[in-house]
């Protein structure tokens, strides 16, 4: 929480060479880098920044190797992790939904302080709710929002076969949803 808190830039994307033991930084000046996934052709991966709430496109090979760019951005929450399900589709897991309170937070670094002040001495609600899961397309565009109000910190989305499992950092239970009985609002 106090990394969110800061919201500054601290995060760095690695990749680590098994063979030679050696691991270099691809990216840095990340905010709270949190989730990757590597695209089916192999060519990019996706990785998630947590309170910009949005995930980009780093490319790993062919003409574009090395450069960055948007996958999908203004998310409807705060994205913990991203997987590929292997049919086509990214499930993003959001930790909590976008609301008022955190927009005015994100705004003004100062409210964000006096928070991170008062918290060590007082609990105070952290006006999270609505997490879930939002499925997206290859190319970043929204296809499914799973949430429930009652909801924090889901970590992610796992879809096998016809459900989508998703659970929280704070429920003792695991959330399954019968994709071909459920309608999800489209995004």
């Amino acid at each position: 929480m106090n990394d969110i808190l800061e919201a500054r830039p601290h995060g760095r994307l690695l990749s680590f060479d098994p063979s030679s033991n050696e691991t270099i930084v691809l990216l840095q000046d990340l905010y709270f880098a949190n989730g990757v996934a590597v695209a089916p052709d192999q060519k990019s991966l996706i990785y998630c920044e947590t309170v910009l709430r949005r995930c980009r496109r780093y490319y790993i090979q062919g003409e574009k190797k090395g450069t960055n760019e948007s996958f999908i951005d203004n998310l409807p929450g705060y994205p913990d992790n991203i997987r590929y399900d292997g049919e086509g589709h990214y499930w993003i897991g959001l930790s909590a939904g976008r609301t008022m309170l955190w927009d005015i937070f994100f705004k003004y670094p100062t409210l964000r302080r006096i928070l991170y002040v008062v918290d060590k001495f007082v609990t105070v609600p952290k006006c999270m709710k609505d997490a879930g899961v939002l499925g997206v397309s290859l190319d970043g565009q929204p296809i499914a929002l799973y949430s429930d109000p009652n909801l924090i910190l889901s970590t992610s989305g796992l879809k096998i076969g016809n459900y989508l499992y998703y659970g929280s950092l704070y429920k003792s239970y695991i959330s399954r949803i019968d994709l071909t009985q459920t309608k999800s609002p489209e995004k």
